[in-house]
């Protein structure tokens, strides 16, 4: 039995060959991981044989197949989506934004902020809000993206003292969230921000002491003051919603006792 097709002929026989040499696994290796035959995993991949839902999902969860795309793996095997895509203004999330919206005020003074799989801010607390301070209106009109009022020229970029190095780390950041998923979007939105020139900074000031960072920094001036942070991401364990699964709270933590002591005066 053939495998079943989506409307645009795809099926899913090439989409998970897609995926297990996107992840530079062999046949017989997959078949190890999902306790399968090497020969299955060609019949599968070749379309001589329809792989049953659960070895779908058994598969795509062996291959780290975002959420997201294991619906489409179902659909073009002929069965249908198992993970909802709810928005998160909707009723049922009421819990999760509440959660969230407590993580983000706990952590003040301290920046925190969630996105979507796009980077868009979904929510933030006050101490991003700080350090908006003056960004121009054209880019605070929502939606607010975060990799867009990072690296464009007239967002946060001319006050960071490090982004030549925080650049390449966000972009590098990009690149890796893109050979993991097929997302056109985040595709666009990396093209558009390294494409984004880059100023020179003459005579970037340097902490009073020497700091051991335990991670890159970013070295962002604030109201003449020069502040480092250290990020955090995390992301939701075992999500069943595309929404959920695509989300990230990012945290900013104090990377030395000068920020730490300025905004303890702050808050």
């Amino acid at each position: 039995m053939t495998t079943s097709t989506l409307a645009d002929g795809t099926s899913a026989g090439p989409l998970l060959r897609a995926w297990r040499e996107r992840r530079g696994i062999s046949q017989l290796e997959l078949a190890g991981r999902a306790d399968s035959s090497s020969r299955h995993i060609s019949f599968i991949e070749t379309g001589r044989s329809r792989p049953s839902e659960e070895m779908v999902l058994r598969l795509a969860e062996h291959l780290d197949v975002p959420v997201r795309e294991r619906n489409a793996l179902l659909l073009a095997a002929g069965y249908a989506p198992r993970y909802a895509h709810t928005p998160l203004d909707d009723p049922s999330m009421g819990a999760l934004r509440e959660g969230l919206e407590r993580l983000l005020t706990g952590y003040e003074p301290y920046p925190a902020l969630v996105v979507d799989g796009t980077y868009t801010v979904v929510a933030a607390n006050r101490g991003i809000a700080m350090l908006l301070d003056g960004i121009p209106e054209h880019l605070l009109a929502p939606p607010l993206n975060a990799m867009r009022l990072t690296l464009h020229p007239e967002g946060l970029a001319p006050r960071i003292h490090n982004l030549r190095e925080w650049r390449g780390h966000l972009l590098a950041q990009m690149e890796r969230q893109i050979a993991l998923a097929r997302s056109a979007p985040l595709r666009a939105l990396y093209e558009e921000v390294a494409a984004y020139p880059v100023a020179e900074r003459p005579g970037d000031a340097e902490p009073d002491e020497p700091v051991p960072y335990i991670a890159l920094p970013l070295r962002i001036e604030h109201e003449g003051r020069l502040l480092s942070f250290v990020s955090s991401i995390s992301t939701f364990n075992t999500p069943m919603d595309v929404t959920v699964a695509e989300l990230a709270i990012e945290t900013f933590l104090p990377a030395d006792p000068a920020t730490v002591k300025y905004l303890r005066t702050l808050g």
